[in-house]
Formats: structure tokens, sequence, C-alpha cells
């Protein structure tokens, strides 16, 4: 309990001493005798691990859950985090080919051919549908699909970097398990990246209504597990329409919200956006050295190699101006 009591405050590294504490405590034989507690205690650390930026223990504690947890059910929870560990190492093609392996293993197909045509067949599904009723959609129950909607969240930010023109295509997946199974945590982001794409081919207005109603959605789910990277896409695209200075907010809002859910690598993503909004808004170079230099610590100690790789570019830029 002491363990989970840190992480709602958000001090993993307390956190993880808790369950490190607790494994070391655990008999010989805890997986046989005391399976439910193991896998939870691992887990959990697991997660602490990640968020510390702690590969090693992370490594381990995944290593030992996937070779003693009785079904791949119970494995879910660790090799998403295998995911998102690959995807903060710049091994972001290992972590989208996980990703998708994993994700088919659980009945669910994130492929496609004709980005265009998805679009328009995205279009054409949320058409029958009003904000409200979207809005008022049922909730999410199936395990199997809640956790299938984690890794295609996790897909598309990595989709992003190194494969674009897919994004769209994980979109659509995320809004059409959403309308046929129910809303889950993770339908905002599914909105918020369809938002991202039609502002991205011209159609700012229609655009940033769906960001908006991703906004709404994450509000409504109440969940703030995926809000730091619901508010970083949300706000690229608001930035079309409103001033840049409501960015600063925006994206405090959305690194806060990362590190209270263990996300560090959306944490820092968020750090380095509000450091471009506060350059575009004009603050002193001064100032934005420092902002950059923080950032960069901060990313060195969470240990995300590739944003401290382009902040480092962009930190030097900034140095000679």
């Amino acid at each position: 309990r002491a363990g989970k009591k840190a992480m709602e405050m958000s001090d993993y590294e307390t956190a993880y001493s808790y369950f490190d504490c607790g494994i070391s405590f655990l008999r010989k034989k805890h997986w046989e005798e005391h399976y439910t507690l193991s896998l939870e205690m691992f887990s959990l650390a697991a997660r602490c691990a990640h968020t510390n930026g702690d590969h090693t223990s992370l490594k381990l504690l995944i290593a030992e859950v996937v070779t003693k947890a009785h079904f791949f059910e119970d494995k879910l929870d660790v090799l998403y985090l295998e995911t998102c560990a690959l995807a903060s190492s710049s091994r972001l093609a290992e972590s989208i080919e996980q990703g998708l392996d994993i994700l088919s293993k659980l009945g669910v197909e994130a492929h496609g051919a004709n980005v265009e045509a998805c679009v328009q067949e995205t279009k054409d599904l949320l058409s029958a549908h009003t904000d409200d009723e979207l809005l008022n959609s049922k909730q999410m129950t199936d395990p199997t699909m809640i956790m299938a909607m984690k890794f295609l969240g996790k897909l598309e930010m990595g989709i992003t970097q190194i494969m674009p023109q897919s994004v769209p295509l994980v979109a659509f997946k995320i809004l059409q398990l959403s309308l046929t199974h129910g809303m889950s945590p993770v339908s905002p982001v599914g909105f918020a990246y369809y938002g991202s794409s039609l502002a991205k081919q011209g159609n700012f207005n229609e655009g940033y209504h769906y960001v908006k109603l991703a906004l709404s959605l994450l509000d409504k789910e109440g969940s703030r597990e995926n809000a730091g990277e619901v508010i970083l896409i949300c706000t690229q695209v608001k930035l079309y329409v409103e001033p840049v200075q409501a960015a600063l907010e925006y994206h405090h809002e959305g690194y806060t919200a990362a590190m209270a859910s263990g996300d560090s690598s959306l944490a820092v993503i968020n750090l380095f956006a509000s450091n471009a909004a506060h350059f575009f808004a004009g603050a002193n170079l001064q100032r934005m050295q420092e902002l950059y230099a923080d950032s960069v610590k901060f990313s060195e100690e969470r240990k995300q190699l590739i944003i401290v790789i382009h902040s480092q570019q962009v930190q030097r830029t900034v140095s000679k101006l």
C-alpha cells in the first residue's frame, strides 16, 4: 500500500524502493504460493523502474514476469512497459514491431495501405454520431480490448516520429474500437491524432473541432492516464487558432499530467514543446538557455535518449542567436 500511495503522489523513486523491499521479503516459491501478489509487486515495480529511467531493473523485472506468469494476459502490463522502453531508447522500429505483434495476438490488426481511403472511412464513421453521442458513449469493459487500446495509443507516438504517413491508420483503429466496444482512456488519443491529421491536410477548422472534442472526452472519461499525450497533440493544432502564449499553460498541464501517470517520455516532450512555445512567444534568450539546460538535464536523468539528442541540437542553435 505504501508503494501505491507513493505512486499516487508521483514519487516513483520512493514507490520503487517500497516495491523492491517487498519483493526481497517474498519467499523462495512465492510465484507458486502467492502468484497474484507476486505478479502485482513485480508489475508495479517495473512501472516505477520505467518512469525512473532505470532500464537495468526494468529489464530484470520484465524477464521475471515473462518467465513466471501463467497466462499471456498476465504479461501484457510488462510487455507494454517494454514497448515503451524501446521507444525511449532510440529503438522505435523495434517498439513498433513489438506493438504490432502483440496487437495481432490480441486479434487487432493495425495495418493498412491507403491512407486517403482511411481518412475518408474515419469521416464516414464519425459522421453517423453527434458530439453529444460520442461524449456519452458506453464505456469499454472488455479487458482484451482495453489492453489493445493501450498498445495502439503507444504506437501512435512512435509512428508519428518514423512513419507519419501511417498515423491516420492507427487513429482510425482506435476510433473504430471505441465506437464498437466503448470508450476507454485511450479513445481521446484517437480523436486528437485524427484532428491533427485533418489540420495537416489544411482542414484547420475541422481539425480544431476534433481536438477540442478529444479534450472534452478526456475530461468526460476522468482518467488522466493519457492526458500528457492528448494535450501535447491537441495543443499543436490549437496553436493554429489560439495565441502562442496559450501553449505555455497547456504544455505545463501536459507535463504535470504525464508525470502523474508515470509517463516520463511524454513529460519530457511536453517540456520541450513548452520551451519552443516560450521561444516563439518572445522569451529572453538567456531564459531560453536556462530552460533548455534544465530540460536536457531532466531528459538525461529519465534516459530519454532520442529527445536528449534533438534538444541538444536546438540548444546549440539557441546559444548562437
